[in-house]
């Protein structure tokens, strides 16, 4: 466990997911303080951490339903008390699908019912999922490429409820909890004031902020920079993420902190005042120059979301859908216009050939509308779409971000599924992070 935080220590200076993950091998719990541990999990599943009070275990999170066990086989290695109370960092899957395992298991030992808290907007997410299971089962298949992935229609909502702050004692332990919005609009980021400690959930997840992800609802990058502030103003001697190493010392949380808000800051503020500006979405990514220095930083490599996406959300949250394109406002079908296109080229070859060209000369965004126009045009045409699938191979190995791989890798899935429909499904990867 020692040799874990070392090695969790060292990521400060250079961090490799993969690396980390074959550290930690499954789930075991790794010290934060005397009382307190976290558990990380292989994969993109949320860290869980576990305070030990003398009235029992206070945990924040409970994982996913395929990391469930090792969760708990982890906790109970590090502590058999009953578990008294659960305070969910957000409604993810992968931070709150562990909760029906550890009821079931406290009711097996006659251990008192276990109390759940979450911030007032995570009922309405858990119905919203289960309203919407059929679209967000497709998206997720997507994004982590998981064909037929099925989403989850059953969640654990919580028994108290709280709006912006909240204080209980556990035994004698205070815990401070803090709404705010960032990844999600139901955060909840907690201070534990007896140890200096801050679990931040997935404000932290060591890379990039995950305020873009094209395919999921509203996130909000000027929140998440407030959300940093007001962490930083505890002067925390030690941080545990929703995914990653823990970080120690204050020092080192107060960098982390300071260049988060920093990195927000710098795309958000460009963004507003394009659009005040009257700048068209097109405009505006094109323009903003994004925080490169900080983007380096071995915490906020954008490896999961995209900076690029960031500046397309924070447009949608102040902007509506509409790009200030006259012609994207009531556009022709996609298929129709993929027609007309193929049709002054001299059919969907013609396109197929000219993407191929394209992607050969590295220009690979212009590639990728060819290719996409020519399987539009003609569904069936075998040869557009094995310049689609040759297109999207290659954006997506020239991708850092999962964001984008996963769009890139499911176009290929589409179309090899056209090309050659007794292929091997992919390798089955966990559905984590949101």
């Amino acid at each position: 466990m020692n040799d874990l935080r070392a090695i969790g220590d060292a990521c400060w200076k250079s961090y490799d997911s993969g690396e980390w993950n074959r550290a930690i091998g499954g789930s075991t719990a790794i010290p934060v303080a005397e009382d307190i541990a976290y558990i990380p999990t292989r994969g993109v599943v949320g860290n869980v951490t576990a305070v030990r009070t003398s009235e029992g275990l206070v945990l924040f999170d409970t994982g996913s339903t395929g990391r469930a066990q090792q969760i708990y086989d982890a906790l109970r290695a590090w502590d058999a008390s009953p578990i008294h109370t659960v305070i969910f960092t957000h409604g993810h899957v992968d931070h709150v699908m562990g909760a029906e395992l550890i009821e079931e298991e406290a009711r097996k030992r006659g251990e008192p019912q276990i109390r759940f808290i979450g911030q007032r907007n995570m009922p309405a997410r858990f119905a919203r999922y289960i309203t919407t299971a059929g679209f967000n089962g497709n998206i997720n298949a997507r994004q982590f490429g998981v064909p037929g992935f099925r989403w989850p229609t059953q969640f654990r909502t919580p028994d108290v409820i709280y709006e912006d702050k909240l204080e209980i004692t556990v035994g004698g332990i205070a815990f401070e909890l803090n709404h705010a919005r960032g990844e999600t609009d139901d955060h909840t980021w907690t201070w534990i004031p007896h140890r200096k400690v801050i679990v931040s959930g997935d404000f932290v997840i060591w890379a990039a902020p995950n305020s873009g992800n094209p395919q999921k609802v509203q996130r909000y990058t000027r929140d998440w920079a407030e959300a940093y502030r007001a962490m930083a103003v505890r002067q925390a001697a030690a941080l545990v993420p929703g995914h990653g190493p823990a970080i120690f010392g204050a020092d080192r949380v107060a960098t982390l902190l300071a260049d988060g808000a920093a990195l927000l800051d710098a795309i958000h503020d460009q963004v507003l005042a394009m659009m005040n500006e009257g700048k068209t979405l097109d405009e505006i990514v094109n323009a903003v120059k994004l925080p490169t220095d900080l983007l380096s930083r071995p915490y906020f490599q954008p490896t999961y979301d995209d900076p690029e996406f960031l500046i397309r959300n924070i447009w949608r949250l102040y902007g509506g859908w509409w790009d200030g394109d006259p012609a994207h406002l009531k556009p022709a079908p996609a298929k129709d216009l993929a027609a007309e296109l193929a049709s002054l080229a001299g059919g969907a070859a013609k396109l197929a050939e000219r993407a191929r060209e394209l992607a050969a000369e590295g220009e690979l965004r212009l590639a990728g509308h060819l290719a996409e126009f020519a399987v539009r045009a003609e569904p069936s045409n075998a040869d557009a779409h094995r310049a689609r699938i040759e297109v999207n191979r290659q954006r997506s190995d020239n991708e850092r971000t999962l964001m984008a791989k996963g769009v890139f890798n499911a176009a290929v899935r589409d179309s090899q599924a056209v090309v050659d429909p007794n292929a091997p499904p992919p390798p089955r990867r966990n559905v984590g992070i949101g």
